[in-house]
């Protein structure tokens, strides 16, 4: 074997492999020796490969010298792994040979699978109202034509479906300001005190109509953090409002912040708001999925109460745009609580 052609080899950023006109493996880098085994090298490329469509083009190019792509799906042991591969044919000092590179794109591949799904979500929540909105145009014009009462009614719902996608168009314009803005920290200091203080009394009403009882626990010192007020403010009315309207007649819902202190996990000085609730609970398995988008542990429950699904999706963002931690906890009849972490400066 040529040196040089080993050197090169060896010196791609990705797993890469070069295959003679013999159909074995010549040399392999570092990369290829990770992904498909140490002793690839001398073996027929077929029996480290093994994936169909990427064995044709290797083969067809190892023919006919024009350079192709294929595909490589591979497992890191967490996750499945995507690679584009390209297939280039080479002329070495003895014969013919080909270049095969892998390059991870499983980002891209997520990227776009969130995408679909994104758009299928979408279209989802705004066609549900929007055939609600056509039925009752449709009665109205027929047989309701003459009955008021009826008309009342309709019309009443048609208003509710409305404003329910006027709700959701707002929730996708803020959610796309705020991963627009992800990147930029805040640079105003905020009053989290008299944030919480103000949020909770704009809350009041509604939480005496579901005769709810929100408590604050505040520190005495006052103190700033640097934040942006107003999505501060946005994720305690989203935490405050979703513990109101899901935890039942009767339920508490309590506000605790503590002052500034040394946070391991920011490495810095932090304060933590704790928002908890005596509500039913929301079961394990349904956690780690709360903050993605549209996604709801009851959907009908959600939709009746209001909700878009997207809510807890901009908080997460909001608290990564202060450099911040979200951890959530529950337990099955007695409650859920909503720990964020803040650096200060």
């Amino acid at each position: 074997m040529d040196a040089n052609v080993a050197d090169f080899v060896d010196a791609i950023p990705f797993p890469a492999l070069l295959i003679r006109r013999d159909e074995y493996i010549e040399t392999a880098n570092d990369g290829a020796r990770a992904l498909l085994g140490k002793g690839i090298v001398g073996r027929h490329f077929i029996t480290a490969l093994r994936q169909p469509l990427l064995l044709d083009a290797i083969e067809t190019t190892l023919r006919d010298g024009q350079p192709r792509q294929s595909t490589f799906l591979s497992n890191d042991g967490q996750q499945d792994v995507t690679y584009k591969v390209s297939v280039r044919p080479v002329p070495t000092d003895r014969h013919p040979a080909a270049l095969v590179c892998f390059e991870d794109v499983t980002h891209l591949e997520q990227a776009e699978h969130m995408r679909r799904d994104f758009v299928a979500n979408v279209s989802h929540e705004l066609r549900t109202p929007l055939t609600a909105i056509m039925g009752f145009i449709e009665t109205l014009q027929g047989p309701a034509r003459g009955d008021p009462k009826g008309q009342e009614r309709f019309l009443g719902i048609m208003l509710k479906e409305a404003q329910r996608m006027n709700r959701l168009v707002g929730d996708l314009l803020q959610l796309s300001r705020v991963e627009a803005n992800e990147r930029m920290r805040p640079t105003e200091w905020v009053d989290p005190v008299a944030l919480i203080k103000s949020t909770v009394g704009g809350l009041a009403q509604l939480a005496e109509a579901a005769q709810v009882s929100v408590t604050c626990t505040l520190p005495e010192d006052a103190f700033q953090i640097k934040g942006d007020e107003d999505q501060l403010r946005q994720v305690l009315v989203n935490l405050i409002e979703n513990g109101i309207k899901y935890s039942g007649q009767g339920a508490q819902v309590s506000v605790t912040l503590l002052a500034p202190s040394y946070e391991d996990r920011l490495r810095c000085q932090a304060i933590t708001i704790r928002i908890c609730d005596t509500g039913p609970g929301i079961e394990q398995h349904h956690l780690p999925r709360l903050t993605e988008r549209f996604y709801r542990v009851d959907n009908h429950r959600s939709r009746e109460k209001g909700g878009t699904g997207l809510g807890l999706a901009i908080v997460k963002h909001i608290i990564s745009r202060h450099r911040g931690r979200l951890q959530i906890t529950s337990q099955l009849g007695k409650g859920t609580c909503f720990a964020m972490v803040l650096p200060v400066g």
